[in-house]
């Protein structure tokens, strides 16, 4: 192999120096004593709050800890000549504000759309001689229906579109709740009369899902509240179909399909859209990282200041209120307020002095649901991976299933409730939930000419091990390309295992490691019912504001949760300049 584990060796990368570092490269190392705002963290909710700060002439200072931007959106060569989307890998949920108000267009944010979207190749012996059967979806609902129909009854392909006609509508209803805080309870409880005024005013959002909603609000709580295969149920008898839709509604999550409240996790990724498209998934051209790239050159455009490999040790504080933060070297930055884009465990047990925070919301905040069961793969491949239930053209041509999201070991959701058992084990199941996306199906500029990026996202591995085993570098291989991974791979796709020219295998524990998420969580924490709306971070105290004045998050442990949105970081800057007004 040409990279893996401890052994990996960042390549130098030949890129051009991105637009935000060229126009403050004079700035790299020597932050001001002072700035208005400073934002803990770079992941592409921190630039978005700072973007958004400064447009409106806030002063604002990132310090990321990493050599690059964008957290968990963010591209990275790991293999000489082969640039990943390093965690994050698909682009949908960034609100479409984000795109005007930043003008990340102008900024060189380009999206390569993909139509269709869903493969799900079947892991069984072809009939007569004939391939075996596979699902392939798109925005094209009568092709939906003529591919449903051969993995279903009758039942099916009739219901398909009343159910995506459902669910969008459901999706239609929630969305602007995404882009406002949430109802402040504890403003309700104990703010002035202004305060509760101004949290009455947050309502609003709630009312208006409830009139869009209207008679059929029991059937929508249903979808919120129970397991999704209950949900399934109701419209399909199709395990193929049953299965891939599932897919989304447990992934990042440990959950199992029977788990109460998983059609949340489904919604949730559902609620986007690309290019004015509902539903569209695309991939960034030159990997996330270009997204997070555009970000920061808007912020930096007016007069933010972004600096790497500066990890911030600690809040400031200061007569109860925050005064800025001290840097690992020692140096202290003052500011007015600061924004923190870790995860709310971080933010509020390591980085805050505990003697500032009421005792019960830092307890907490330390029993926070932060499990997480996915692995992500980097692969570099010498050649498309070619499915039995979809072979490669003669001259290895790209075809449609290609760009999409390929679902592996989705034939019926007992399969994922197995899997989601054995991870609750301790042990890695030896059939995982796979998705693998192939980037460079549709952006050439990831990969030399004729080969791939991989991009494999495996559900269901646990951060502990049975057996008082770890995550070391022989557990790393015997989990992916000399185990399960793999082998499952190469049972759909034959050759495979043949084409792999290197790979970056990230365990949970090497995703909180690298990416700061807590357990590997991708969300910041679970988007689970109970951490959700106005119990996220926790019902004690939810939203952008902390209990310590001047202290907020912007990050996706707040408001409105994990995936790359941007709307927790928006959201935070308008609570922002809302409360400096009064400073």
């Amino acid at each position: 192999m040409a990279a893996s584990g401890r052994g990996l060796r960042r390549a130098v990368s030949a890129w051009p120096c991105p637009a935000w570092r060229r126009a403050h490269w004079e700035a790299a190392g020597r932050p001001k004593p002072e700035y208005d705002a400073v934002v803990i963290g770079a992941g592409h909710n921190g630039l978005v709050a700072a973007a958004y700060l400064q447009r409106t002439g806030v002063n604002t200072a990132v310090f990321e800890r990493r050599h690059v931007i964008g957290g968990a959106a963010v591209t990275e060569e790991i293999i000489p000549g082969f640039k990943f989307s390093r965690a994050s890998y698909l682009l949908s949920l960034l609100r479409p504000q984000i795109y005007t108000d930043l003008e990340l267009k102008k900024h060189g944010l380009r999206v390569h759309l993909r139509n269709p979207h869903s493969f799900t190749p079947m892991l069984e012996e072809g009939t007569r001689s004939k391939a075996p059967r596979s699902l392939l979806l798109g925005t094209d609902m009568a092709e939906n229906q003529r591919q449903i129909g051969p993995v279903s009854r009758r039942r099916t392909p009739r219901a398909f579109p009343k159910y995506e006609a459902f669910m969008n509508r459901l999706a239609s209803a929630i969305d602007p709740l995404l882009d406002a805080a949430p109802v402040d309870m504890e403003a309700f409880r104990r703010g002035s009369l202004l305060q509760r005024l101004r949290a009455l005013s947050t309502l609003a959002p709630l009312l208006q899902a409830g009139r869009i909603l209207g008679a059929q609000l029991p059937q929508y709580y249903q979808v919120l509240t129970a397991p999704i295969t209950k949900v399934l149920d109701q419209w399909f008898e199709s395990e193929p179909l049953k299965a891939t839709l599932a897919t989304d509604a447990v992934i990042g999550a440990m959950t199992s399909p029977h788990t109460p409240g998983s059609g949340y996790v489904l919604l949730h990724h559902v609620m986007g859209g690309l290019e004015g498209m509902q539903g569209a998934w695309g991939y960034v051209q030159g990997g996330m990282g270009a997204l997070s790239d555009a970000i920061a050159s808007s912020a930096t455009a007016h007069g933010a200041s972004i600096f790497t490999e500066k990890t911030v040790a600690k809040v400031q504080v200061s007569r109860g209120r925050v005064r800025g933060v001290v840097l690992q070297d020692g140096s202290e930055v003052r500011s007015k307020v600061v924004l923190s884009n870790a995860e709310p465990q971080t933010t509020f047990l390591k980085l805050t002095p505990q003697e500032w925070l009421p005792e019960e919301f830092t307890q907490r905040i330390s029993q926070l649901d932060v499990r997480s069961p996915v692995t992500k793969i980097n692969v570099a491949v010498n050649r498309l991976p070619d499915f039995l239930a979809a072979p490669n053209a003669p001259r290895g041509q790209l075809l449609p299933h290609h760009q999409c999201s390929i679902h592996l070991n989705c034939e019926d959701t007992h399969l994922l409730h197995q899997a989601f058992e054995d991870a609750m084990d301790g042990r890695p199941s030896h059939r995982p939930m796979i998705e693998l996306c192939i980037p460079s199906s549709l952006d050439p500029t990831l990969a030399p000419p004729g080969c791939h990026v991989v991009s494999l996202f495996t559900q269901y591995t646990p951060y502990t091990l049975a057996g008082g085993k770890v995550w070391d570098e022989q557990e790393r291989n015997a989990y992916a390309d000399k185990g399960p991974v793999f082998d499952c791979i190469e049972a759909y796709a034959p050759g495979f295992k043949g084409s792999v020219v290197g790979r970056d295998i990230l365990t949970p524990p090497d995703l909180e490691r690298i990416f700061g998420l807590p357990g590997g969580n991708i969300f910041h924490g679970a988007m689970a019912l109970d951490q959700l709306y106005f119990a996220r971070p926790t019902p004690l105290h939810a939203g952008h504001r902390c209990p310590l004045p001047g202290l907020y998050l912007c990050g996706s442990g707040a408001h409105p949760g994990g995936g790359v949105m941007g709307a927790a970081g928006r959201n935070a800057a308008h609570v922002v300049l809302e409360d400096l007004k009064s400073l």
